[in-house]
Formats: C-alpha cells, structure tokens, sequence
C-alpha cells in the first residue's frame, strides 16, 4: 500500500474523534472510562492533574527574596462523547493553579463546553465555548507540552485569551494536507467597548507530510509521525475600545496576525522537533494616549516570538524515554509607562513513564529585562526553577 493511501487510512479511521479530541492526547483518549449509551451514543470520562513545585527569584513586586510553592496547575475533568456519528459534545471541569501563592479551595468551572458537527471532513463545525483558534501553541494540548508550559502570554490573543463563545468551521483539503479555520466569536465585551461588534479569526495551515487533521495540535508525536506543518492565523475585532476614554472618542479597532511553523523527525538515532512562532498584536497604539481605557491589556500593542526543540532518545532510560528541551521566547511590549520587555530562557527534560499519561518534567527558566525596574521586584531579572508531574487517567 503506498503512503499516501496509509495517510488517506489513517486519517478517515480518527475522522470522526478529530474535533471531539481537541485538547486530548492519544493517550488521554484510551484512558478513563467509556459508556456506550443507545446504539450510537457515547460517553468518555477523564481525569487530569499537573502537580507543580516551583521556586522562583522574587515573592511579589515589593519583594525580592526568593519563593517555594506547590500547587495543582491544572486539575481537570472531562466529559466526551458523540451523540451520533456526525454529532458530538465536550465538557471540561477545571479548578486549575489551587494553592498557588496560598489561594486555596480554588471554585471549579467549566473552561470548555461545546457540540460538535461532522458534516464532511472538508466542513466541520463547534459551537459554545472552545479554544481560540489563533495561535498554533494555544491550539496545542496543554497536557502534552513540548516545554514545561506555553508561553505565559504571548500565545493568548488580549481579547480572547485561550478560549472563547461562539461558532467556528473548520475542515481538512487535500487529503488533509490543508486545512482552514474561521471562527466568529464574542471577544471583548463589557461597558468599556466603544461597540459590541464579534471577533473575527482566520487559519490556515499546510502539512505536505504526515497530516494533523485534528483541530487540536500536539507539540509533539514522540516519534510516532514525520510531520512538516506551516500556518498563519488573523484575528480582528472592531471597534473594540476608545483611544480617548475619557472623552468617549476616538474609536480603534484591534487585529493581530501570527505566523508558526512545526517539524518533528524521528530517525533512528532519536527523535527531533522544532517550533517556532511570530506575533503582532496591535490597537492602533490606544494603550499609549493619555486618556486611554486603563482597562486595555498591555499586550494590545505586542510584537512577539519564540524558538523551542527538543530531542526524544530512541532507547529507554530504566523505566521511561527522556526528552531534552529548550525554549527562547522574546516579547516587544510597545507601551511606554512600564518596562516590560523581556526575554525567556528554558531548558530542562520530560520523562515519560507512560507517554503523556505518567510523565514527570524539570525545567530551568531565565527571565531578563531589557530595562529592569529597581521599584518592582517581578520585572527585575530572576530565574525560575519547576519540576511537575503528571497524570492522566
């Protein structure tokens, strides 16, 4: 059988869990329990914990000696299924950062709540609360990272952030070799906006080699797919604040573009993944007028990137596989009250127990500043130092 045609197999095999399995792991999805409910229905139940222990080079702005902390970085659980094979549901419970800096007994919410629609492979459909399409790292599941984490800012659009309400249609051409994105959300809202107009959001992305065809990425197949994936992404909303607040005047609208590019190559001597990103985000240099909306993040006017790899041994290290990693992230803050520019250095190692399901990792962060704030202690150089471990059952 030739390639293309065990590609064309494999993709109609998962075609029906594609948008089901947005934030989920192949090893996730095997895991926890399955309810089989009427002739077609179904139900997959799932339970995820990060356990992190962190020490970090200040306590808060006012204070620069060093912290520990041990908390629950995500705790979740999952509820998935189909209705029918086109119709399918996700619900996702989480209580995520309990006990980090003392907050305990954290409320749970739900951060995902969406139907999904497989109407062809090439037109698919979800509607409710899901993740934000813009950004190639926020699409990636948080439960199998590449590095300890994403990027603690820059792969989340200031409007929309990781998730967002509304409709999105999506679908797979070329046997999955392309695939398009649009998503027509609320973005921002509230008594600040100048005028409650939706969020608009574009993707595309070209894979020549092994497809990703879900809607979720994965910042890594440990191996288990040569994958060469390019993508671009525009996110737009109008008229989303004032430039003059006080004044009421002065309307801007907000767009962002982002452009990645992921590779991952397994060869007989291990296995070696690359990603890399760039980000501008921009409101027409509202944050910077006098009069401005104090409610605008900073990240409305950001220009942003990161470079991260990886290489996965091909032989086990007593009970596990050891993955090597490292990550340089740079963030252009164009607002001209604070000093933010900064610069993020990692590296450190995932263990995999069991794949994504038992996984334990370490990782070393330097952060320095352009121009270091002798007023603020978090935005003065200062390393970071984790080590987290996973489950997912």
């Amino acid at each position: 059988m030739s390639q293309q045609s065990d590609r064309i197999k494999i993709y109609r095999t998962h075609r029906l869990f594609g948008a089901m399995l947005v934030a989920l792991t192949p090893g996730f999805a095997s895991a926890g329990a399955s309810l089989q409910i009427g002739e077609q229905g179904s139900m997959n139940i799932n339970y995820a914990v990060q356990v992190w222990a962190q020490s970090r080079g200040y306590r808060s702005a006012t204070d620069s000696g060093s912290s520990f902390d041990t908390f629950l970085r995500r705790n979740r659980i999952t509820f998935s299924g189909q209705y029918d094979d086109a119709v399918g549901y996700y619900a996702q419970l989480e209580a995520g950062n309990d006990s980090k800096a003392g907050n305990d007994n954290r409320s749970i919410y739900y951060r995902d709540a969406y139907i999904t629609l497989d109407y062809t492979d090439s037109a698919r459909f979800i509607v409710g609360r899901f993740k934000n399409t813009f950004s190639r790292e926020n699409l990636e599941a948080c439960l199998e990272s590449l590095t300890l984490d994403r990027a603690e800012v820059i792969a989340y659009t200031p409007f929309g952030g990781s998730r967002d309400t509304g409709i999105a249609m999506w679908g797979n051409l070329a046997d999955a070799a392309f695939q398009y994105r649009f998503m027509i959300a609320d973005g921002r809202e509230g008594p600040e906006v100048a005028k409650d107009s939706p969020r608009f959001t574009a993707r595309v992305h070209w894979s020549p080699l092994d497809p990703e065809y879900d809607y979720g990425y994965r910042s890594t197949y440990l191996g288990t797919k040569k994958t060469f994936t390019i993508g671009m992404a525009f996110d737009y909303q109008p008229n989303v604040a004032y430039a003059n607040y006080a004044a009421r005047s002065n309307m801007v609208d907000y767009s962002a573009f982002t452009a990645d590019v992921f590779w991952e190559q397994p060869a007989t001597s291990g296995t070696y993944t690359f990603s890399a990103a760039y980000f501008d985000y921009d409101t027409e240099n509202a944050i910077n007028n006098v009069n401005h909306d104090l409610a605008l993040p900073v990240t409305t006017q950001l220009e942003a990137s990161y470079i991260k790899g990886a290489y996965l041994l091909p032989e086990k290290i007593g009970i596990g596989r050891l993955q090597l990693f490292a990550r340089f992230e740079t963030s252009d803050y164009k607002y001209k009250v604070a000093n933010l520019d900064q610069t993020w250095t990692g590296v450190g190692a995932n263990y995999y127990i069991d794949g994504q399901r038992l996984k334990i990792t370490a990782e070393f962060a330097q952060i320095n500043f352009d121009v270091q704030d002798p007023a603020d202690a978090s935005r003065q150089d200062y390393g970071q130092a984790t080590i987290g471990l996973q489950l997912i059952f």
